[in-house]
């Protein structure tokens, strides 16, 4: 009974992904996010969530942070083959006429959304982007093999100078978070609020866990924080202390979270980067690469603007 019931929640809320769900939304979002929403004979049939915000005057609608992928989700069970893509434009494009007038619109779509024909026809740009998934968890010993070689070596070596814990204030893990993005990046984007939201949310549905390389002298090396769903486990946020980089620990860690998410999930995603190193990094793991689309469109104003803006070194206030 349990089980028909989450089912049915699950198509109510129509979604692809634990970022598409409401919780998820209310979390990253509180009381800001909307959705786009069909409905056929009393039946959701599309939706697509979204967040609508203003600057500098303008309107926007974005994902929110530390959502990686959201973008629409359509009901095709019922349509016969012949008319499935032609259900499918219909529902995206009245989804696409919900959302509000605004200046720019940056939608991530899930890798499941292949059709981008509608988004081109309301004069959005599709950008092609790219994570590495592995989609088969059920031999992990085939999965070890599968890594490079200087990936297991990182691993053994890890094991024998580090122990894996889960039991860490999270205070703990954003301090070598931060650090690591700052370090990367010069700034945040997101602040500790936001990431105790997530983690809030995500503990009382036990769908995290977060992952801590310890040494000896209890000096945090690398931290790992993994969240999911039955149908898939992200890696969503890492770090490592740089004066101790040399332990393998970033590694140890991925390890220990594709075998935590072969007990939870179908499939591990490492949300890619298209950072060259990053993605080499992700690659060594023997992971496919995975397309996803970006849809934007922009008002030509913002567009003049931005070029503006990277002409004179972003000095527009």
């Amino acid at each position: 009974m349990k089980r028909k019931e989450t089912a049915t929640a699950r198509r109510e809320t129509l979604t692809h992904c634990l970022f598409q769900e409401p919780w998820w939304l209310e979390a990253v979002a509180p009381g800001a996010w909307q959705v786009a929403e069909v409905r056929r004979g009393g039946h959701l049939v599309a939706r697509m969530p979204y967040l609508p915000k203003r600057k500098m005057g303008m309107t926007l609608v974005t994902a929110p942070k530390l959502t990686p992928v959201l973008g629409p989700c359509v009901c095709l069970a019922e349509a016969k083959a012949a008319n499935r893509l032609s259900r499918e434009h219909a529902l995206l494009e009245e989804l696409l006429r919900q959302l509000p007038t605004c200046a720019y619109s940056s939608i991530p779509c899930h890798p499941n959304v292949a059709n981008m024909l509608p988004f081109h026809w309301n004069s959005y740009a599709s950008e092609v982007r790219y994570t590495c998934q592995l989609r088969d968890l059920s031999d992990p010993d085939a999965i070890w093999a599968g890594f490079r070689e200087n990936i297991r070596r990182e691993v053994r070596k890890a094991e024998r100078q580090l122990d894996v814990r889960n039991d860490l204030p999270l205070e703990r893990f954003w301090a070598i978070h931060e650090r690591t993005i700052r370090r990367a990046r010069g700034g945040m984007l997101y602040s500790f609020g936001l990431v105790r939201r997530i983690d809030d949310a995500c503990s009382r549905r036990n769908a995290r866990k977060v992952f801590f390389a310890v040494d000896a002298q209890d000096r945090i090396h690398a931290v790992n924080y993994l969240v999911w769903d039955e149908r898939c486990a992200y890696y969503l946020m890492g770090g490592s202390d740089p004066e101790l980089r040399g332990s393998g620990a970033v590694s140890l860690l991925m390890w220990h979270a594709i075998r935590h998410a072969a007990r939870t999930s179908a499939v591990f995603d490492f949300e890619g980067s298209m950072i060259r190193p990053i993605e080499r990094f992700f690659r060594a793991f023997g992971g496919t690469l995975t397309p996803y689309y970006r849809a934007v469109r922009m008002h030509p104003g913002v567009r003049l603007a931005l070029a503006a803006r990277s002409l004179f070194g972003g000095n527009l206030g």
